[in-house]
């Protein structure tokens, strides 16, 4: 697993988000979530500009969303999404290159390092980030960015 040890403070952006929402087990509605909005991007391109794909996730509670960026707040969008103005801040970003299939056991290590590190987490939504495009980009050159709110 090729991931970064020591993570770089970042500011992201305020960010116009559309997503789908699950509560509870990751490794069961993580995967759920992103096949039903799959189907539902051809609908929200139709009237909206895509500009990324990323996931908000909190652990305690656990929930978990994913969900794209706009360029702009959207219109019309299908039935069953949600959308938020998220309003960004503060990370520490670690990034995993590589497969989808290493980010179970890239976050958990994302976590473990924040915690010996003793990074200054904040409340909020983690992200993870899908800096390139699956379909056109070898698997072994995946780039996910994982973050951690900061204070």
């Amino acid at each position: 697993m090729n991931l970064t040890e020591v993570p770089e403070s970042v500011n992201w952006p305020e960010t116009h988000y559309v997503f789908l929402e699950k509560v509870g087990p990751f490794p069961q509605n993580a995967p759920a979530a992103w096949n039903e909005l799959h189907k539902l991007v051809p609908s929200i391109a139709e009237h909206n500009q895509i500009i990324g794909y990323m996931s908000l996730f909190k652990v305690g509670p656990k929930i978990y969303r994913a969900g794209v960026a706009m360029a702009a707040a959207p219109v019309n969008l299908p039935e069953g999404l949600q959308y938020e103005n998220f309003s960004g801040g503060m990370y520490s970003k670690f990034v995993l290159t590589g497969s989808y299939s290493h980010l179970p056991q890239a976050c958990g290590r994302a976590f473990e390092l924040a915690e010996e590190q003793k990074l200054p987490l904040r409340d909020g939504f983690n992200i993870e980030n899908y800096v390139n495009n699956p379909r056109v980009t070898p698997e072994d050159q995946l780039i996910t960015e994982i973050l951690f709110p900061t204070a």
